[in-house]
């Protein structure tokens, strides 16, 4: 409107940009970046072709570190998007499992024991070890070592007593 006015009316540039509420430098802005658009998008389809499975990040870094290019990432962005080559993103799919077997009830004493490590602070902030060795048929303790270390020999020595 600014350059209608201009060419029409015979008024100055600065009166027409100031009456159509524009600042001059807008006025006189020349776009200089469509050859170079049309070079990353150039870019950008030769790289998709050759790679199927490259997305937008590695393209862009492909071009900014092996290629040298200093395009801003926003641009190519917006290119990229432009040219509609976003990556579907596939939905996981769910691991099918079977329904889980139900858990074997013992039906005698010393079929089924559980281990367990228990732990707790003293005042003095000593831990307080326990190892318990239990019977899953009757619920019955066969033995609960307390210590405050628990080291492997004295594990595997209560293990063997039971």
């Amino acid at each position: 409107m600014a350059n209608a006015a201009v060419q029409k009316h015979g008024v100055s540039i600065r009166i027409a940009c100031r009456g159509m509420g524009i600042s001059e430098t807008c006025y006189r802005y020349q776009s200089k970046l469509s050859t170079e658009n049309a070079l990353v998008a150039d870019w950008l389809l030769r790289l998709t072709e050759a790679n199927k499975r490259w997305g937008f990040g590695l393209c862009y870094l492909y071009l900014r570190n092996v290629k040298g290019y200093t395009w801003n990432h926003n641009r190519v962005y917006r290119i990229y998007r432009e040219l509609e080559l976003n990556l579907r993103i596939k939905p996981r799919q769910r691991l099918h499992r079977d329904r889980p077997d139900p858990l074997s009830v013992p039906t005698a004493p010393n079929q089924v024991l559980s281990v367990d490590f228990m732990s707790d602070a003293l005042m003095d902030g000593r831990k307080l070890r326990s190892f318990n060795v239990l019977d899953e048929y009757n619920r019955e303790g066969l033995a609960i070592d307390v210590d405050l270390s628990m080291p492997s020999g004295r594990v595997i020595r209560s293990l063997e007593q039971v």
